[in-house]
């Protein structure tokens, strides 16, 4: 299945935190935006949902 890859709207313009997401019905894959054939990370349904209420709530914050 050939997804459809959009940048993340907290990725800096041009700087080094440049995200791609790709949603899909089974989940969700992540990639640099710089260097997109470098790999991908996917995230199953339940994985990428526990993920982004994770982050919601700031408990990835590092600063």
């Amino acid at each position: 299945m050939k997804r459809e890859w959009r940048k993340s709207t907290w990725s800096s313009a041009g700087g080094p935190e440049c995200v791609e997401i790709a949603l899909d019905p089974i989940g969700a894959g992540v990639r640099d935006s710089k260097n997109r054939t470098g790999g991908e990370l996917d995230f199953g349904f339940t994985q990428w949902a526990r993920f982004v209420g994770t982050a919601k709530n700031g408990a990835l914050d590092s600063r």
